[in-house]
């Protein structure tokens, strides 16, 4: 099989029987195809099914060489890993050449995340004379109040927010439904917005059920999130590169330093793995020991 007609066929998969948003697959596409160029960088005359472990083990030297840090590494190999796996799911091949693959060891990185008082800040320095400035504050109270990633953030629906009960139907990655709580200064800054500014929108028809909308009546899009997080930033002038993803770090954050459950907030967060969960209790450990060290009196 040619290298374009097992890549149409991973691309198919993952739409189809994975359901991954179209960014992820886009992510999938770009990890396959930088092993695709390193074997036409080499001439290789071979398929994906005669890839060997050896070929690999040459394209994170090459990769290495290139530049690439370790962190990226690892990540390609994890697409490059999945689309062996989906060849072999599919009987092209009948042994998987990624299995022995030893990727570079990195460290963990802990996520940026704000304080309660960076939080505020920020939140303050939202000008609500403005129409716009009042759909920023209900976006941001979202943000923080819920953990949601920013692209369920652009795509909340409104007939999916259950304001009596206190909850937000989030449709997550692979289409997976969770519940989320939210809380009353989230919804009332919400409900400023739905009936002070969205009303006098001209609502495109496509959009009616979406939430956060933009002044021609259309989607907010990922990019403009970014946008409006790093101007408050700069207008308080915050150091930290923050994203809207640092809100939901520090969601998460917030919640275990308050004493929460892990399997509370990773259902919360929509985390597949408590693994991944677990990374906001290395930060909590980091924040013990700061508080250790500053208030202790033998430290």
């Amino acid at each position: 099989m040619k290298w374009d007609a097992s890549i149409k066929g991973f691309k198919a998969f993952l739409q189809l029987e994975k359901s991954l948003s179209a960014n992820s697959i886009e992510a999938y596409m770009r990890d396959v195809s930088k092993l695709e160029q390193f074997i036409l960088h080499r001439e290789y005359q071979i398929n994906p099914t005669q890839i060997e472990l050896a070929h690999l083990q040459e394209f994170l030297a090459w990769a290495n060489e290139l530049g690439m840090n370790a962190r990226t590494q690892a990540r390609v190999l994890s697409g490059i890993k999945s689309f062996f796996k989906f060849l072999l799911l599919e009987d092209m091949i009948s042994d998987d050449p990624t299995e022995l693959v030893e990727g570079p060891k990195i460290g963990r990185k802990l996520p940026e995340t704000l304080s309660i008082d960076e939080i505020n800040a920020l939140l303050d320095a939202i000008d609500l004379s403005k129409p716009e400035g009042q759909r920023n504050r209900a976006m941001l109270e979202t943000l923080y109040g819920s953990g949601l990633r920013v692209t369920e953030l652009t795509t909340l629906k409104i007939s999916n927010i259950f304001e009596a009960d206190g909850f937000l139907k989030i449709v997550g990655k692979g289409d997976k439904e969770r519940l989320v709580p939210l809380g009353s200064v989230a919804l009332k800054h919400m409900a400023i917005y739905r009936e002070g500014v969205r009303t006098h929108l001209d609502i495109k028809e496509e959009f009616i059920d979406t939430l956060f909308l933009n002044k021609r009546g259309a989607a907010l899009s990922r990019v403009m999130v970014f946008k409006i997080i790093k101007a408050l930033a700069e207008a308080i002038g915050l150091k930290k590169n923050i994203s809207p993803h640092t809100f939901r770090h520090s969601f998460a954050t917030h919640l275990i330093e308050g004493g929460a459950d892990l399997r509370a907030v990773q259902e919360m967060l929509g985390h597949e793995s408590i693994t991944t969960t677990e990374i906001y209790t290395h930060l909590d450990r980091d924040y013990l020991r700061t508080e250790i060290i500053q208030f202790h009196p033998r430290s």
